[in-house]
């Protein structure tokens, strides 16, 4: 039978069915002339993993083993990666989010982008896909869009390059930008008014008085729609913290003579369907941490940093002093509350959540774009 596995596990009806607690069961020990005898030549394994797809696994005498997903050049498979997230969240509590707020906020913002001009969809660079919501086509329609990927600063110059070749060959304008420090806001400004140059032009062929262009700022919560209106800006017009929900109105503010914005609250689906997204969500903070077990969510974080080149269990190790335990999550967050919060398991999470939010494991992105094969 056929296990989800994010470890060396071995199939046990006696194990638990959760994934992130990877527990194996004792070898028997056989003599060495058998085992000399029976020995393979080969040196790796193939585990099979839920859904059909196997899983190449490299051991070691003496070693822990380790997921060779990554290529020679240090390059990872993310369609495995990927696939095996959707392994890991399956059996976990969906992490749904849907404050009241947010449904009467929709509901007007979908007028309001009727009178838009341009709209400007501010995701997280981290997760861009995780964090562009499935209705926002049907919303936008045939306005101009420009898609925002704010905190360029936490991930990775070869981040950064994959999704602009991305968004260039779908025709999409983006903007990488920084709200904290202010760093592409500037060029947002720009972008804004010269995408709408035509709006006047038509208004005086039809003898109307020129107007500001009207750009409409939406994303989910937290990805820091307020954060960079204040920047654009130059000061705080719009309230702005380091957490989902805080902005729970529509508001309009004047840039300058030429551009009008409309900051709104984040906007999430009334449930969502896509569980290893709304993981990602979790991990970056851009939902409410009711709507997850942040034992899991960590834990997950922890799998997926062992299976990313520029992190590794090595990082891992030299962060916290901790051996990794074939990729185990739940395990090495036990292991760390036990060494550092006396045995709560909660602290050790948020630890670890807080760290990668923090960029102690270095920047990096979740999610690259799909592939174009």
């Amino acid at each position: 039978m056929a296990v989800p596995l994010s470890g060396p596990w071995m199939p046990n009806p006696s194990i638990s069915s959760d994934p992130l607690h990877c527990r194996r069961k004792p070898l028997a020990v056989a003599p060495l002339a058998v085992v000399l005898a029976s020995a393979p030549l080969l040196s790796s394994a193939t585990i099979q993993i839920a859904g059909g797809k196997a899983s190449r696994w490299s051991q070691r005498e003496g070693s822990h083993s380790r997921n060779i997903l990554e290529s020679s050049e240090g390059k990872i498979d993310w369609t495995d990666l990927d696939t095996d997230l959707y392994h890991w969240t399956k059996p976990l509590r969906p992490v749904q989010w849907y404050p009241g707020h947010i449904a009467k906020s929709e509901k007007e913002l979908k007028e309001q982008l009727k009178l838009m001009d341009v709209v400007i969809e501010v995701r997280d660079a981290r997760i861009p896909l995780s964090t562009s919501h499935p209705q926002m086509e049907s919303w936008i329609a045939n306005r101009k869009r420009i898609v925002v990927l704010n905190r360029e600063d936490m991930i990775s110059t070869a981040d950064r390059n994959a999704w602009a070749t991305y968004f260039a060959r779908q025709g999409t304008k983006v903007v990488f930008s920084n709200g904290k420090l202010g760093m592409g806001t500037m060029k947002l400004g720009r972008l804004a008014k010269s995408l709408v140059d035509g709006v006047n032009v038509k208004r005086r062929a039809k003898g109307l008085l020129p107007r500001a262009v009207r750009a409409g700022i939406v994303g989910y919560p937290n990805v820091g729609k307020s954060s960079l209106i204040n920047r654009l800006l130059k000061r705080k017009m719009c309230l702005a913290a380091p957490r989902p929900g805080v902005t729970r109105v529509l508001k309009w503010v004047r840039f300058g003579k030429d551009l009008e914005l409309l900051d709104s609250p984040g906007l999430l689906p009334m449930r969502i369907s896509d569980q290893a997204a709304a993981i990602k969500l979790a991990i970056c903070d851009d939902i409410g941490e009711r709507s997850y077990d942040v034992v899991d969510v960590a834990a997950i974080l922890v799998q997926m940093l062992t299976r990313l080149p520029s992190v590794g269990i090595e990082v891992l190790h030299s962060r916290y002093k901790i051996d990794v335990d074939g990729h185990c999550g739940k395990i090495f967050v036990e292991k760390l509350a036990l060494q550092l919060f006396n045995g709560d398991a909660n602290q050790a999470a948020f630890r670890v959540l807080s760290d990668f939010r923090k960029g102690k494991f270095g920047w990096i992105a979740l999610e690259r774009p799909p592939s174009s094969d």
